[in-house]
């Protein structure tokens, strides 16, 4: 133990360090005892004048840690410990040591202590010029490169000056100085009240930096961990015994945590309301089953993704789920038919609204029937990659999901336009949404079905990347369909004006957003009909890829369109002069405008584009070659208000 020593009058005992000795001998150590004149060193005996009278200036960096540790602590405001952060690491490093509490004990004991008689007084206007508030920021992200130790730990020693952190998010890690368990200890210790905390490919840290969180932050609402390949049970365990408000957890591609740390947060954090877990290989019916039992009154969203877990874990969520009100589930490769069954069946999910299922091979008819039937508050429907749901599933769904108002079907290659058409049949009064995504059955039938369906409730439509569907098919969708207001036709390569023309006449609801990406057999007519009909409710146009699309275009636009925010004319084959005829249309408001591939946009249009006005916030001018980058920077010094993508 090192030896100890009190300096000056009535002093506090510190140990000596070695840099205090500079300060009492030319180099030597801190004598202990009386040393005898005669056994000087000749050294010593022969030193200069000038040297003998030359004083030793004092340092702060000459003060032990404990030393220094207490003065820090005792900084009148968070300005002065910013500053003093900013002396050198070792000063950051305890600062950094330092609890929100034991600032609170040194102010309290400052306020009991006697005036300092020394003290210049200043007028009370200039008090409170220096005492102004400022505004604590509370929430702070960290990504890439800047998450390092050191920039944390600063950022924790500015905020811990107010009310500490509430938010905290580190993205990514530097390669080398990447952040660790001592960036935690530091926001740990100086953000008591931290209430989310978030951590994304942070390979340093470990179960030792979550018990700093879970010890010293005790109001932890939300927990991300994604790729945190260090992080294991204990550390699971540590945060749920520390912190039991929690009521977010999201743990994704950790293979350190298994069951046992799903099971002390469900016995721990009974608030829980939202879990997401995703790619944890070490995870499986018991840690799940556990976490669902204890917060059967409180969890609303339940995620799992890529777990190697049964139909028991099913059965468990179907019975206990009764708070459950969104539920996803996706690549559960071991759950089959049963498990769905038995969920549904146990009449637990009374509460549930939201349902989306991607690859999962238990997903049939027979399951999305019970799940229809006995859930009966759901109101959106996401099936993704569910190869074995056909015609006859939808039927039972539209018989027993009557308050259903969104379905999804992306990549269910079984289910046809005949079945849709049954489906819209009988849909309730309330359906109001139908996207269908690259699913190989949607494609023309040769005969249409005696009875079309009406569904005046419709307003939202998409079929994308259906290859089969063309204009036969949508020219029925105006009749069936008449109150559309945002139509998304993405990727349908075989429809021309044919088909897209009489969906324009028969819509009698004013469309407020259409998107013709791709369909690269659309013209001029189909676009000028469209703005003549509905321009003054059109809000978003895309014709990316639309390479038919021409001047006439714009020029029909610029007459019609009075609402119109966002255009996207992406690899068309507009020109300067629809460039101009755009320009001059003083009551357009165009917030985004997206030009990107347009090869026939030349230098010529810079001058037009300086004149959009304040209300353009994004302008894309990707691989528009024929403008030249010294225009580009131009153009960017005229619309110093606008994100310029060049």
């Amino acid at each position: 133990m090192p030896a100890f020593h009190a300096y000056g009058d009535g002093g506090c005992l510190v140990s000596a360090p070695a840099e205090l000795a500079g300060m009492f001998c030319g180099g030597g150590a801190v004598q202990q005892r009386k040393r005898s004149l005669v056994a000087a060193s000749a050294e010593c005996l022969r030193t200069s004048k000038k040297q003998r009278q030359q004083s030793v200036q004092p340092s702060l960096d000459a003060l032990p840690d404990e030393c220094l540790f207490e003065v820090l602590r005792r900084l009148p405001s968070g300005r002065e410990r910013g500053s003093s952060a900013c002396v050198s690491r070792r000063w950051l490093a305890l600062l950094c040591s330092i609890r929100a509490s034991e600032l609170k004990q040194a102010a309290a004991a400052a306020t009991l202590s006697l005036p300092d008689l020394n003290e210049e007084f200043v007028l009370e206007e200039e008090e409170d010029k220096d005492q102004s508030p400022v505004d604590p920021c509370t929430e702070r992200v960290l990504e890439g490169k800047e998450a390092t130790d050191v920039r944390l730990a600063a950022m924790a020693v500015v905020a811990g000056s107010h009310s500490g952190l509430e938010k905290l998010s580190v993205r990514g890690s530097h390669p080398t100085r990447g952040v660790t368990d001592r960036g935690l200890l530091a926001v740990a210790r100086g953000s008591p009240n931290l209430r989310s905390l978030a951590l994304w490919d942070v390979p340093l840290v470990t179960d030792a930096g979550l018990a700093e969180i879970g010890a010293g932050c005790p109001s932890l609402e939300r927990l991300d961990i994604t790729r945190c390949p260090l992080v294991t049970d204990k550390g699971l365990a540590a945060v749920a015994q520390g912190c039991p408000n929690l009521l977010s957890l999201t743990v994704e591609s950790c293979s350190g945590v298994g069951n046992d740390g799903l099971r002390a947060i469900g016995r721990c954090c009974t608030k829980l309301q939202a879990v997401n877990i995703k790619n944890c290989v070490h995870v499986g019916d018991q840690g799940i089953s556990s976490l669902v039992c204890s917060a059967t009154a409180s969890l609303a969203k339940i995620r799992l993704q890529g777990l190697n877990i049964t139909d028991a874990s099913l059965a468990v969520i179907g019975y206990y789920g009764k708070a459950v009100t969104d539920l996803t589930l996706a690549r559960l490769s071991a759950v089959g038919e049963r498990g769905f069954w038995v969920m549904a069946n146990a009449a637990g999910l009374q509460n549930l609204r939201f349902m989306s299922v991607t690859s999962c091979p238990g997903v049939t008819n027979l399951a999305l029937a019970s799940v229809a039937k006995f859930c009966p508050s759901l109101k959106q429907l996401s099936l993704r990659k569910c190869g074995h749901v056909t015609d006859a599933g939808l039927k039972a769904l539209t018989e027993s999901a009557r308050l259903l108002e969104s379905l999804q079907l992306e990549e269910c290659n079984a289910v046809t336009l005949v079945g849709i058409l049954a489906f819209l049949i009988n849909c309730s009064h309330k359906f109001r949404s139908l996207s269908l995504v690259k699913c190989m059955g949607i494609k023309d039938i040769c005969s249409p079905p005696a009875q079309l369906p009406f569904c005046k409730s419709l307003n939202f439509l998409a079929i994308k990347d259906c290859p089969g569907f063309t204009d036969a098919s949508l020219a029925m969708v105006g009749m069936i369909c008449p109150y559309l207001e945002q139509v998304d036709l993405s990727g349908l390569g075989e429809v021309t004006d044919h088909g897209l023309l009489p969906l324009i006449k028969s819509s009698e609801g004013a469309l407020v957003k259409i998107d013709l990406s791709g369909c690269k057999n659309i013209t001029d007519v189909a676009v000028s009909s469209l703005v003549k009909g509905h321009g003054k409710s059109l809000k978003q146009v895309s014709l990316e890829g639309c390479s038919k699309i021409t001047d006439a275009s714009l020029f029909a636009i610029s007459e019609n369109c009075t609402e119109l925010a966002e255009l996207d004319l992406s690899n068309s084959v507009v020109s300067d002069y629809g460039v101009a005829i755009l320009a001059s249309a003083k009551h357009l408001k165009l917030r985004v405008l997206s030009l990107s591939g347009c090869l026939k946009v030349t230098q010529k249009s810079v001058s037009f584009l300086g004149n959009m006005g304040q209300s353009l916030e994004g302008l894309n001018l990707q691989f528009c070659n024929m403008i030249g980058n010294h225009n580009i920077a131009s153009l960017e010094k005229q619309l110093w208000w606008c994100d310029i993508l060049a």
